[in-house]
C-alpha cells in the first residue's frame, strides 16, 4: 500500500499476541496485491485495463469497497472520486512529472464517478467509457486498518491500534487510559498541532506533505481535485475522528477536497463525525464538537 504498516496490541501472552500480528500483517499484504494500481496482477489493475471494454467480474470485498466510495462520491457531490486515477496516473511525484494540459483537457473527460457501473447480481464492473481509472487510495488503506482489527477482536485482543499511514483505528483504550493521537503540524514533521484522545475511534489524516514535489513556487501532492485533475489548493491537511477506518478515510479525502466551510458545514450535520482542517495559510479550523480544543502551532481554532 506504498506506506507503513503499524500494529501494537497489549496482551498477557506474548505468543498469542505475535501471532495475531502476523495474521494482520498478513492480510494487509493480501489486500495489497489484490488493490494496488501499482501491481499489474492486482485485481484492481485488471478494472483498469479491461472494465471499458467488458464487465469485469470482482469480489465481494472489491463489491463493497467502490460501493461505499460510490456512496461517498453522491453524498459529497463529486469531492470524492475514485476516478480522479484518469488523471492521477499522469503524475509522478518521485521524478518530479505532471500531465500537460492536453493530457488533462482529456483526462477530465473520464473522471466522473457516475461512469462506473456495478452490478451486485453478477458481481461486475464495467465503465461506460474507455479510459476510465480508478484508485482505491482514499478508502481501501482505510479498510485494510479495519479488517486488522477485526483480526485482533477475533484472536481475543482487547486493546490494540491498527495503523497504516494516515489511517489508525483504535481497539479499547490503552490500559484504562485513552491513546493519545498526535496531529502533525504540516510544515514540521516532528510538531503537533493537537494531541487527541481516542478509545474505541479511528482516525485519518490527509495532508499535502505525503507525495508531492514543489516546482515554481508551487506544491504538486496527491489530493486531486475531480472537477480540474490538479492538486487541490487552499488546505494543507485534514483530520478526521469517527467509528471506522474506513469511514474517516474517505472522510479526509473529502473535506481536503472540499475545503473549509463546506467541509465543516458537512461534517457538523453528521453525527459521529469530528475533523480538524488546517488551511493553506496554517490557520486551524475544526468542527463543532472540537470547537474548544487547545491547540499550539497552528493559530487559534477558527
Amino acid at each position: 500500500m506504498g506506506t507503513q504498516v503499524r500494529v501494537e496490541v497489549w496482551h498477557e501472552n506474548e505468543t498469542t499476541a505475535s501471532r495475531a500480528i502476523a495474521e494482520v500483517m498478513a492480510e494487509m499484504r493480501r489486500i495489497d496485491a489484490a488493490m494496488s494500481p501499482f501491481k499489474p496482477g492486482s485485481l484492481l489493475s485488471r478494472i483498469n485495463r479491461d472494465a471499458g471494454f467488458e464487465p469485469v467480474v470482482i469480489t465481494s470485498e472489491l463489491l463493497e469497497i467502490i460501493g461505499r466510495a460510490q456512496a461517498m462520491s453522491r453524498l459529497t457531490k463529486g469531492a470524492f472520486d475514485i476516478t480522479f486515477a484518469s488523471a492521477g496516473h499522469l503524475y509522478n511525484y518521485r521524478h518530479k512529472r505532471k500531465p500537460t494540459d492536453r493530457q488533462l483537457k482529456q483526462a477530465r473527460q473520464v473522471i466522473d464517478y457516475r461512469l462506473i457501473q456495478l452490478d451486485p447480481e453478477t458481481k461486475t464492473i464495467r465503465f461506460t467509457r474507455k479510459g476510465v481509472r480508478i484508485d482505491l487510495g482514499g478508502i481501501a488503506k482505510g479498510y485494510a486498518v479495519d479488517r486488522g482489527i477485526a483480526l485482533l477482536k477475533q484472536a481475543g485482543m482487547t486493546s490494540a491500534l491498527v495503523s497504516a499511514g494516515g489511517d489508525s483505528r483504535i481497539l479499547g483504550d490503552r490500559r484504562g487510559r485513552p491513546w493519545m493521537m498526535g496531529v502533525r503540524d504540516p510544515n514540521k514533521p516532528k510538531a503537533m498541532v493537537a494531541i487527541l484522545p481516542i478509545a474505541n475511534e479511528a482516525i485519518s489524516t490527509s495532508g499535502d506533505y505525503e507525495r508531492y514535489f514543489d516546482e515554481g513556487g508551487q506544491r504538486y501532492h496527491h489530493i486531486l481535485n475531480p472537477r480540474t485533475g490538479t492538486p487541490v489548493q487552499g488546505v494543507q491537511a485534514v483530520t478526521v475522528i469517527g467509528p471506522d477506518a474506513m469511514t474517516t478515510d474517505a472522510w479526509s479525502t473529502s473535506l481536503f477536497v472540499l475545503g473549509v466551510e463546506a467541509g465543516l458545514s458537512l461534517v457538523n450535520q453528521t453525527p459521529g463525525l469530528e475533523a480538524i482542517i488546517i488551511d493553506a495559510r496554517d490557520r486551524l479550523h475544526a468542527s463543532s464538537g472540537l470547537q474548544r480544543l487547545t491547540t499550539s502551532g497552528a493559530g487559534k481554532v477558527q
